[in-house]
């Protein structure tokens, strides 16, 4: 892949950084965040535009982000993990989003979706065997759990395995997989048709009557691999299962994980867009004097800002929950929810700092812009959040 040439093609190594949050991170923090970003800076925005443009998923990447150890790093170390805590996790994501959604989808999903559920609930054997390879980049995973019909009520799902004794016969389809087309396993969530609980199992590429076709024709996530996850009576041996738990829970907790990783990233997308509207703000002159100059760009410029600032300070006390184990499923709900509209919100109006210039591909505005239209709906839309944290304010849960 040739290198793009832009205006715009690394990111701004500056820190947006307006309460001086980096007095709150430990050194550790600071360095695990500024070699990511510098990662980011090298490998992923010199290319980025072109692949999103040709919609080509970087493959090479992958090895590279094992190698950084951007795969598992909130998992143990003695599976090939980080060890890391949640802010570091956090921080990560925040860079590589910097960069650009997809390459931060991938990320989470590996992390967060495929690796978390087998060291969490799987079995020693399970995590020897495909935890280090997974850490490291030589694996890559996906994660099932929405349907073509049951997206926002996963409860729903019509994926079924059926005892057979020593296996389990797998049926169903999986709709808008991220790693899909690429994986080399999945983490499936199906119902045991002999109880009725769902149950997590791990398939892997080579088992007859699994595909992954590609999702082609979308507007965002262009770099980010997506497709579908289809089983015609696929034979998983029952040493596949996740046995540590079942139910609807098992994978509603690796998409908390999950979630919070988003509330940091899009915090990076907003950053970038940010950077970006202010640098040209300084440099654009019309009627003699930067357009930086004018009062209507400073109060797009100072909201901003502020904004950003407040879902620093939101995913920084998160981190910490996160850390204690006491951060709640409501608490993640509101900071995807806030940071991603956030996030959205600030690419649409330093798209208009940029004027025309911040339609094209000389600038990642744009970019930004369309990949978070995906991320405002996965891992659950804006809406259903909104339900979660009115659940939690009234006791009521109106979605169901």
């Amino acid at each position: 892949m040739h290198t793009n040439n832009t205006a715009n093609s690394t990111i701004s190594l500056e820190q947006t950084d307006f309460y001086e949050i980096e007095d709150l991170l430990t050194e550790e923090q600071i360095l695990i965040r500024n070699s990511v970003q510098q990662f980011v800076s090298k490998e992923v925005s010199p290319i980025i535009e072109e692949a999103y443009e040709q919609a080509i998923f970087p493959k090479h990447l992958v090895s590279l982000f094992g190698e950084m150890g951007i795969f598992g790093p909130m998992v143990s170390e003695e599976y090939g993990g980080g060890g890391m805590d949640y802010i570091s996790y956090g921080l990560m994501m925040q860079e590589l989003e910097r960069g650009d959604s997809g390459m931060r989808s991938t990320a989470s999903v590996q992390s967060s979706l495929v690796m978390y559920p087998i060291w969490k609930y799987g079995t020693e054997a399970q995590k020897q065997k495909y935890l280090p390879k997974l850490a490291s980049g030589e694996y890559l995973g996906a994660f099932g759990l929405t349907e073509p019909n049951h997206g926002s009520n996963p409860s729903g799902m019509e994926a079924k395995l059926e005892d057979k004794g020593d296996y389990y016969i797998l049926n169903g389809a999986k709709m808008w997989i991220s790693n899909a087309p690429d994986c080399h396993l999945a983490v499936i969530w199906a119902r045991d048709t002999s109880t009725g609980r769902i149950k997590g199992v791990i398939v892997e590429r080579e088992m007859e009557g699994f595909s992954t076709p590609e999702i082609h024709g979308k507007w965002s996530l262009r770099a980010s691999c997506t497709g579908e996850l289809v089983f015609e009576d696929v034979k998983v041996p029952k040493e596949n299962v996740l046995t540590g738990r079942d139910g609807l829970g098992a994978p509603l907790s690796c998409l908390d994980s999950a979630r919070y990783g988003i509330s940091w990233g899009a915090i990076g997308a907003a950053m970038d867009c940010y950077e970006t509207a202010k640098r040209y703000a300084l440099e654009r002159h019309q009627f003699d004097k930067p357009i930086a100059s004018f009062q209507l760009t400073q109060k797009k410029l100072a909201e901003m800002l502020t904004e950003i600032t407040k879902a620093q300070l939101l995913c920084w006390r998160l981190g910490k929950l996160m850390d204690e184990g006491r951060a709640t499923t409501a608490q993640i709900s509101m900071a995807k929810r806030n940071n991603v509209e956030m996030a959205l919100n600030i690419a649409r109006e330093a798209r208009q700092v940029l004027g025309a210039m911040g339609i094209t591909n000389s600038f990642s505005i744009m970019r930004h812009m369309m990949n978070l239209e995906s991320v405002i709906t996965y891992e659950g839309t804006h809406d259903i959040h909104l339900l979660i944290l009115g659940a939690e304010i009234t006791g009521i849960p109106a979605f169901a």
